[in-house]
């Protein structure tokens, strides 16, 4: 037997688990054997000979190839804002116990018609490739070019939002950004009232300034009176595509200061996640949408 056809035997064997990740990652079937034949291609252009773990360097193909699909993806939807159904989750993963197969299958597919959809494509590959098929957030960090623990919160943020049932509850981007510009303009001129006015009355502020996000303020008069003193220190925000959701960035004094992801709820924000630690800001995403008139 030749080097491609026991490279092709190999692919074969790992096939079912590959089309199982690209599947859960992408929604469609289509599009999952798409990236794991695009996977046999690097495969059959690769020195075999350097490759160490075969299963996992072809795993980190299908998720960079599916990660790369995702964000083309969401890049075509933008302007129309449309949202797509996956299909049906056919798992072909083969070797498992069957009993964990169908629960699985039972929690995946609830998961890819309910919220997959809705999660950023860096968070949906952190939490299906680690919580779905135990990929280490070392390897995670490796696809996603980012930190073996930027890659665990990108993963906590996913389980939160899967666990809320629906990540962005009002899911209209435009009125999402009508909230965070009234929120920015009322913090931009210190206006207590209109800020309690944006803010679900239990509003959160988690903030990350280098050991992780933690709670630093709860209820909306005290978020209120955060903005208000963050509003002080004359930093300039505007309202931004956080990695998939209408959020905000901060400058203060031309240099990029804080990124702010955005959880409304009744049509009032109700969570922020809020990024100032700047190894963490190196590798958030996001996109300016406008500046605002002062």
């Amino acid at each position: 037997m030749d080097e491609h056809d026991w490279l092709a035997e190999r692919f074969q064997e790992h096939r079912p688990r590959l089309r199982a990740v690209a599947m859960r990652m992408l929604g469609s079937g289509t599009e999952a054997e798409d990236a794991v034949q695009e996977a046999w291609l690097r495969l059959s252009g690769a020195d075999a000979d350097e490759i160490e773990n075969l299963e996992a360097w072809l795993v980190t193909v299908v998720g960079r190839v599916a990660l790369n699909m995702l964000r083309s993806r969401r890049t075509r939807r933008e302007d129309s804002l449309e949202a797509r159904l996956p299909d049906p989750v056919d798992d072909e993963s083969g070797g498992a116990d069957p009993e964990q197969e169908a629960v699985l299958a039972d929690s995946v597919g609830l998961a890819l018609l309910v919220v997959l959809e809705t999660l950023t494509p860096a968070e949906r590959l952190a939490y299906v490739l680690h919580d779905m098929f135990s990929v280490p957030f070392e390897e995670i960090g490796v696809i996603l070019d980012r930190s073996p623990e930027a890659s665990r919160q990108l993963a906590s943020r996913a389980r939160r939002r899967i666990r809320d049932g629906n990540s962005n509850p009002e899911g209209d981007v435009t009125t999402q950004r009508r909230v965070v510009e009234a929120f920015l303009a009322a913090a931009r001129g210190g206006d207590f009232e209109a800020l309690v006015a944006v803010l679900d009355p239990e509003a959160e502020v988690h903030e990350d300034s280098g050991s992780g996000l933690q709670l630093a303020a709860t209820g909306a008069e005290n978020v209120a009176r955060r903005a208000q003193s963050v509003s002080r220190t004359g930093v300039d925000a505007y309202p931004a595509m956080v990695e998939g959701r209408v959020g905000f960035v901060a400058f203060l004094d031309g240099d990029l200061y804080a990124i702010g992801a955005l959880t409304h709820r009744a049509g009032r924000i109700a969570v922020l996640e809020i990024t100032i630690d700047p190894q963490r800001l190196a590798e958030r995403e996001y996109t300016v949408l406008d500046f605002l008139s002062n």
